[in-house]
């Protein structure tokens, strides 16, 4: 089932999300859910937030990088009350977009390398150290988690300047592709 991804301004987007456990209601159906619902958006990451869970979960499918980044593996995976221990490394900035918020893309500065330690959709606890692309993708998802936006690590003034195409997207102000719960609109899109 594809669901509507929530437009900025949604509270959910800035709530600390919660953890859960291996009895989470239909748990196994929520996660293809989501990447049924990240595929049609055309993203490689969804956080459990942007489809109205706040709850510790993403997803990734970063396939579509694959060819930029030779050598990256094991690019489509599950990621439940996930933790960053360790994040390092040089910073490096790339560009980001975010399919909470259409439209708007910005290099954000992230580390290269990350220790994270997860539960995957089989509740197997993993402890790993990430690097490249696929750290990129983690952190930017973990922040969903943590209530963190990617327009939140730009400069001030930068947040500014897109302050009113921010406020358009709460107003359902913006074409997508996919529908979405807009947080000023009575009635919402269809796609």
């Amino acid at each position: 089932m594809i669901m509507p991804i929530v437009a900025y301004g949604h509270p959910v987007l800035r709530k600390k999300a919660e953890n859960i456990d291996k009895n989470y209601p239909d748990l196994q159906q929520f996660i293809a859910d989501m990447f049924e619902t990240m595929y049609k958006s055309n993203g490689v990451g969804l956080a459990a937030p942007q489809v109205n869970r706040s709850i510790r979960l993403f997803v990734i499918d970063a396939t579509p990088y694959a060819e930029d980044f030779p050598g990256e593996t094991n690019l489509k995976r599950v990621f439940i009350n996930p933790q960053i221990i360790e994040e390092k490394g040089e910073e490096w900035s790339f560009n980001e977009g975010c399919l909470s918020i259409p439209d708007i893309r910005e290099d954000v500065i992230r580390k290269t390398e990350l220790r994270l330690q997860y539960y995957d959709e089989d509740f197997n606890f993993h402890d790993e150290v990430i690097t490249g692309v696929m750290a990129r993708v983690m952190q930017h998802e973990y922040d969903h988690l943590e209530g963190v936006l990617f327009v939140d690590r730009i400069s001030p003034i930068r947040k500014i300047m897109l302050k009113r195409k921010l406020t358009d997207i709460s107003k359902g102000l913006v074409k997508t592709d996919y529908r979405m719960i807009f947080p000023l609109v009575k009635k919402q899109s269809k796609a």
